[in-house]
């Protein structure tokens, strides 16, 4: 019964909540950012500067003619303008990005938490992809060869990467759906956070073993709606689903089971911005390193202990010798799930060993291993 209230209590706190797909719609012209509070408004994130102060300067940042550094791991650069840059960006919801490559150079496998972004080709070609969230349907790997003048979309969350396939430069532009979009690059994220994420939970979520695990992280220790509305003359109190408070099988590889309550187990949820799981963890069970493209999580423990963590990629992890369960409640009607090893590895179809080696740093035999862990699920 205290299982239940608490879940009832969980879903109901977020209730009221609205989830956005990108920044918020400004309610003024402009809104230049500064670092000096005084006479200044705080919006999104930053101090407007007097509206009566604003010069061309503000919006304007020069330089981007210029080819970045390219002479790294990967053989890539990404040269930032956002409101880092562009102080008059703040509010307005956009930013941009200079990509170089080298020849054979890789843009690694990333995510951007809080945007969409459209690439444009002005020299080269580049072959690009990304891959779907968790589903039915497995994490499929949606690719394209790009040359000089084309153009490609990667949605707001899921992984994606540009790899230059040429024997030469190749140079992009990318338009971001945030002033602010952020990045993660997954095998930074995964093998190189500080400090390291236990082998415990990586060996699990890549189903290898620790010295395959130990061999990722030292590459990278140095761095540090879419739903029709039922006629509201027709609904009914048919809204709710049962059977969150049964524990679920967890005799699986990673020891965990997910029971998702959003808008495809209650059609009211539609427009909400709300959504709820349950998990349930074996003992020593994982809920693997993932990704929720369009929301944030709050996860409250009702049986058990767990060693939990987050650089936005997150996991639990039970430690105890007994089942545990928790309930998250999640800022949107359907969150989306991105599992980092089953998208990686397990993509389908693969993602190029090209690719791969480049971005973990390994050889082609680490990235057959641990395809060969995943490709079977898909």
């Amino acid at each position: 019964m205290g299982a239940q209230f608490l879940i009832v209590t969980v879903f109901l706190a977020l209730a009221s909540s609205l989830a956005f797909a990108s920044d918020p719609s400004p309610l003024q012209d402009f809104c230049v950012a500064v670092d000096d509070p005084k006479d200044a408004l705080f919006v999104n994130g930053k101090f407007c500067k007097n509206p009566m102060l604003a010069t061309a300067e503000d919006f304007f940042r020069k330089g981007l003619d210029i080819a970045g550094n390219t002479s790294n791991k990967v053989g890539s650069n990404v040269t930032q303008v956002n409101v880092a840059q562009i102080p008059g960006l703040n509010t307005l919801g956009v930013s941009l990005a200079r990509v170089d490559y080298a020849p054979y150079g890789l843009n690694p496998p990333h995510t951007h938490p809080r945007a969409t972004e459209i690439l444009t080709v002005l020299e080269g070609t580049l072959y690009v992809g990304f891959v779907t969230s968790n589903s039915d349907t497995g994490n499929r790997l949606i690719t394209k060869v790009l040359n000089k003048g084309d153009v490609f979309v990667f949605p707001i969350g899921l992984i994606h990467f540009q790899f230059n396939t040429g024997h030469s430069n190749a140079v992009a532009i990318a338009a971001l759906s945030s002033q602010n979009p952020g990045v993660i690059t997954i095998a930074n994220s995964v093998f190189g956070s500080n400090p390291p994420i236990s082998d415990d939970v990586l060996t699990k979520a890549f189903q290898v073993e620790k010295n395959v695990v130990d061999y990722l992280q030292a590459q990278f220790w140095v761095f540090v709606n879419g739903k029709f509305c039922k006629n509201p003359m027709l609904l009914t109190a048919e809204i709710s689903a049962e059977g969150t408070v049964y524990s679920r099988k967890t005799s699986n590889k990673v020891g965990s089971n997910v029971t998702q309550v959003n808008v495809a187990q209650i059609p009211g949820l539609n427009t909400l911005g709300v959504s709820l799981a349950r998990v349930d963890y074996a003992p020593y069970g994982l809920n693997p390193p993932h990704t929720h493209p369009r929301a944030t999580e709050i996860l409250t423990v009702l049986e058990g202990t767990l060693y939990v963590g987050f650089g936005l990629i997150h996991f639990q992890f039970n430690t105890g010798h007994s089942n545990a369960v928790a309930i998250a409640a999640l800022s949107s009607q359907n969150p989306g799930v991105i599992t980092i090893a089953n998208s990686v590895f397990g993509s389908n179809p693969p993602i190029s060993d090209d690719v791969l080696t480049k971005a973990f740093q390994v050889e082609k035999n680490v990235v057959d291993y641990l395809q060969a862990q995943f490709w079977v699920n898909n």
